[in-house]
């Protein structure tokens, strides 16, 4: 696949890679120039796509950036390893990718979280039972500081001006397809998260493994088990479809602020 999209795209490097949660996909629109290659087309990755998850990888640019749009990610509920689950990271940084953007619809834990609000990821809890880095060679690695958390502020100044809800805080990834039950969540809650979903940790630590800068950008679809009425999944994809808009100009303007000064200091 890695010649396939060169031979399509070009052989320069790419400079952001961005995977798309669960209903998502709206910002392949504002992509330019773009081509589509519908994940089946290719052996590299897993079979099976998640409802909500297009399942292909936009190619074009966006805001100046040659960018690189996963529209479908897998889980490790699907029976697969996190190594696996990482094929996105991996494709990206040998595509010559130094940035990831990473982002997820997300059960809401902490009480001030609200459907349809959006939170930076500043850190996360991994329990999924699994580490992509598990035989990798060198793979004792620091996550200290593995999200771009000096975006946050600057972002935040800004949305408050374009009144979209944005908040800080800690992801756990928990392994699913169930969702969570009320003890649960409250065991997670006291453990320090403040949203839960089954994505976007495993692609964090590989891109911070091969030294990618990474960021994480959240949508609160949905209250917690126990915290609201029954979870669905569809009401999911109704959520993240009303929060389309808001989900595009947060991206559009965290990734002008990674192309700023400050952003350059990663």
């Amino acid at each position: 696949m890695l010649h396939a999209v060169q031979s399509r795209a070009g052989d320069a490097d790419f400079d952001l890679a961005i995977v798309l949660g669960s209903g998502l996909g709206a910002l392949s629109a504002e992509v330019a120039a773009s081509s589509s290659f519908p994940y089946r087309d290719f052996s590299c990755f897993p079979a099976g796509q998640v409802a909500g998850h297009s399942g292909c990888l936009v190619v074009g640019t966006l805001l100046g950036w040659r960018v690189l749009l996963f529209a479908g990610r897998h889980h490790l509920y699907q029976g697969l390893t996190g190594y696996q689950v990482t094929l996105p990271a991996r494709l990206a940084h040998a595509l010559g990718c130094r940035r990831l953007l990473l982002t997820n619809a997300v059960g809401g834990i902490r009480e001030t979280f609200a459907p349809g609000d959006f939170m930076f990821i500043e850190d996360h809890l991994n329990l999924l039972g699994d580490n992509p880095l598990r035989a990798l060679p060198d793979s004792f690695i620091d996550l200290s500081r593995l999200y771009r958390r000096e975006l946050f502020l600057p972002l935040l100044t800004w949305a408050r001006q374009a009144a979209i809800p944005l908040h800080s805080g800690i992801l756990a990834a928990v392994p699913g397809p169930s969702y969570e039950t009320p003890a649960e969540i409250r065991m997670l809650r006291l453990l320090g998260a403040d949203v839960v979903s089954m994505s976007a940790v495993p692609e964090a630590i590989m891109g911070k493994y091969l030294g990618m800068e990474v960021a994480g950008l959240s949508l609160v679809a949905n209250r917690a088990a126990g915290t609201g009425p029954p979870l669905r999944h569809a009401e999911v994809l109704q959520v993240a479809d009303r929060s389309a808009r808001n989900f595009i100009d947060l991206c559009l303007h965290l990734i002008s602020l990674w192309q700023s000064p400050l952003g350059s200091h990663g």
